[in-house]
């Protein structure tokens, strides 16, 4: 692959689904070719297994379920959509990948980091991000924001209790903890100017480097 793959992640409330687009933006206008996209969602096939996923009337879902639904949508994707852009050389800016499933389903549901890491290998095969954005907030404010915009979609994560985004917290921390090299911190307390600037300055670092 000639492009560059970069994730953006961090829990509920964290703010990094509305930085994506500003960060795709000040790229394009640096010059580079970049796609946005998310997940779970970015194409069709996706779109609608989020639905299924983040429905808040599916309280019954079993863990293991959940976690081969975002296998698949990752899956399909990756394979229609991602692969292609890198292939073709461009930058893509992806909200969410590989390691929310791992602090969610892995770590917050008990289910295996390592476990759900399989699953997904059979997903993705080789293709990990070239870099991660973690975007850093404590569980407590980052659901206080959520609860202050009345305009955000809610669904069947953001009714989890404190407990369950305290876990997907620790995940997160491990996480970077055991990928320092691939994943950076952001500080996402701060002003929304400042994180994108935060980030801004990493992604144009790694993107002069790797040149």
């Amino acid at each position: 692959m000639s492009g560059y793959f970069i994730t953006v992640e961090g829990g509920e409330g964290a703010g990094k689904s509305s930085i994506l687009q500003s960060l795709g933006n000040k790229l394009t206008a640096m010059g580079y070719d970049v796609l946005t996209t998310r997940e779970p969602g970015g194409i069709d096939i996706a779109e609608k297994i989020r639905k299924l996923i983040l429905d808040p009337t599916h309280t019954t879902m079993d863990g293991r379920t959940e976690a081969l639904l975002y296998a698949a949508a990752r899956r399909q994707h990756l394979a229609e959509k991602v692969l292609p852009a890198l292939n073709s050389g461009r930058i893509v800016l992806c909200d969410r990948f590989i390691d929310s499933s791992l602090a969610y389903q892995g770590y917050a549901r008990g289910l295996g980091m390592d476990e759900v890491f399989m699953i997904n290998q059979f997903a993705i095969q080789d293709c990990m991000p070239d870099m991660t954005l973690f975007f850093d907030i404590e569980p407590k404010k980052g659901l206080e924001r959520i609860s202050a915009n009345k305009d955000r979609e809610r669904n069947r994560l953001d009714l989890e209790n404190i407990q369950f985004h305290e876990q997907v917290y620790q995940a997160y921390q491990k996480l970077v903890h055991k990928f320092p090299e691939r994943i950076q911190v952001i500080d996402a307390n701060q002003p929304f100017e400042q994180v994108e600037a935060d980030a801004m300055n990493l992604i144009v670092s790694r993107l002069t480097n790797k040149a």
